[in-house]
């Protein structure tokens, strides 16, 4: 399954978490979501593109730099 990993520094409590986690539920093609408020992660998996990962953030206060994300193959 493809992944994308982003870096959510100012995703620091679980609020944060909550609060992130449920946006990019709504993304096309999001399968699975694994947040750590520890170290300001997130990890999707899923067919998602990273242009419809990025603009649940617009007009947030957070700023996601994508850290990995391996491409999306055609089966």
């Amino acid at each position: 399954m493809p992944e994308v990993r982003l870096s959510v520094g100012s995703m620091r409590c679980r609020h944060c978490v909550r609060e992130v986690t449920g946006w990019l539920r709504d993304v096309v093609g999001v399968e699975t979501i694994t947040a750590d408020a520890k170290t300001g992660t997130v990890v999707l998996g899923g067919t998602m593109t990273v242009a419809d990962v990025l603009a649940v953030f617009v007009g947030s206060d957070y700023a996601p730099q994508v850290v990995d994300a391996a491409p999306v193959t055609a089966t």
